[in-house]
């Protein structure tokens, strides 16, 4: 009895030094692996706070009065407001849907936290989870109805951009897309607020010709010279060195003599882009370039079944959140001309199709 009473003490002695050596063992572990409150180096632990980010759609356009003055004839009223309600999707302030991406700015400038949301608002705010560090913050508004932009290299803040579908002739796009990229520190234990302001990233440009008393059986029009690409964080375009041609939207047939057509798209090459256009107090206002920047393409067929070609190179930039309109009107060869000093304009009669650089129709 008394030696099953001392080999059970043994026993029990031996289980609390064996749990004793696997506390120990383990403490290490612990240490490394966890925080407390009387930790004195927390650089190892992933602390996150609330911070508030209120984010605002700003629409720099020159639209109404670009309207007002191209079209201000009383004969004008129906094409101003057909190109109104048009380009009431384009040149607005309203967001449908949000985008937004923290990215950290060491290493590989890997996406943090990312955030969708549909907001139906010109402004939101969002109060974010996240850890305390430094972030590059991009935002994108409208993209979702917009099927031909497309956000690519989303997942690294430096290969971040909108892309603009490949091929030699396009569609316009369909949305204003807006975009905002921000530094941002979050700081521990203060309360901050970030304000995002978002910005037009493409624009549109208009042609109305007037065909009074000219017999045509078709026009088509067309619009070439703009951006494919946008990078979001660092504000820039890409350009092409065989652009796009873009389809333009027929808005208004000539029922009084006048029709209308409509693109919209990223903007034209700008050699006075310094710096963001938005930061000037005239941001619409350029100087002539030496070269016809962007163009329009127009096609004619006239009754006998020829097609005259006529291309409308314009020395002026068109800028980002920027309405050009361009009125011209139509000669009975077919060509179309302009008396405006910043249009260029050459005509090719008879024209066949594959003697020119010309769209896919």
């Amino acid at each position: 009895m008394e030696r099953k009473d001392k080999e059970r003490d043994m026993n029990r002695r031996l289980d609390i030094k064996d749990r004793l050596v696997a506390a120990v063992m383990l403490l290490p572990l612990m240490l490394a692996t966890s925080c407390s409150p009387i930790d004195e180096d927390l650089s190892d632990c992933v602390t996150t706070e609330d911070y508030k980010v209120d984010y605002e759609l700003r629409l720099v356009t020159n639209m109404t009065t670009e309207l007002q003055t191209v079209l201000s004839l009383q004969a004008d009223v129906n094409m101003v407001a057909a190109l109104t309600k048009y380009l009431s999707t384009i040149f607005t302030d309203h967001a449908k849907d949000v985008d937004l991406s923290f990215y950290d700015t060491t290493g590989d400038s890997l996406r943090m936290h990312h955030k969708e949301d549909i907001i139906n608002a010109n402004q939101s705010t969002y109060t974010l989870n996240l850890p305390r560090q430094k972030y590059m913050h991009a935002a994108i508004a409208n993209k979702l109805d917009n099927p031909v932009v497309d956000v690519t290299g989303d997942d690294r803040c430096h290969r971040s951009r909108l892309l603009q579908l490949k091929g030699d002739t396009i569609d316009a796009h369909t949305t204003g897309v807006f975009t905002a990229r921000q530094p941002m520190e979050m700081v521990e234990g203060v309360d901050q607020t970030f304000n995002v302001h978002l910005y037009m990233a493409n624009c549109a440009a208009a042609l109305v010709v007037d065909t009074t008393a000219v017999p045509i059986a078709r026009m088509r029009v067309y619009a070439t010279g703009f951006a494919s690409a946008f990078n979001i964080v660092d504000s820039t375009y890409v350009y092409d060195p065989q652009p796009s041609i873009v389809r333009t939207q027929r808005i208004t047939d000539a029922a009084d003599g006048l029709v209308s057509f409509c693109t919209v798209n990223f903007p034209s090459q700008d050699p006075e882009a310094t710096r963001s256009i938005i930061e000037t107090e005239e941001p619409f206002i350029a100087d002539d370039a030496s070269q016809a920047l962007w163009q329009f393409l127009v096609y004619v067929t006239l009754p006998d079944g020829s097609i005259t070609e006529t291309r409308l190179g314009l020395t002026k930039p068109l800028r980002a959140g920027q309405l050009k309109i361009l009125r011209v009107w139509l000669n009975p060869d077919g060509s179309v001309e302009s008396n405006q000093q910043e249009v260029v304009a050459s005509v090719t009669l008879d024209w066949k199709e594959g003697t020119h650089y010309e769209p896919i129709f």
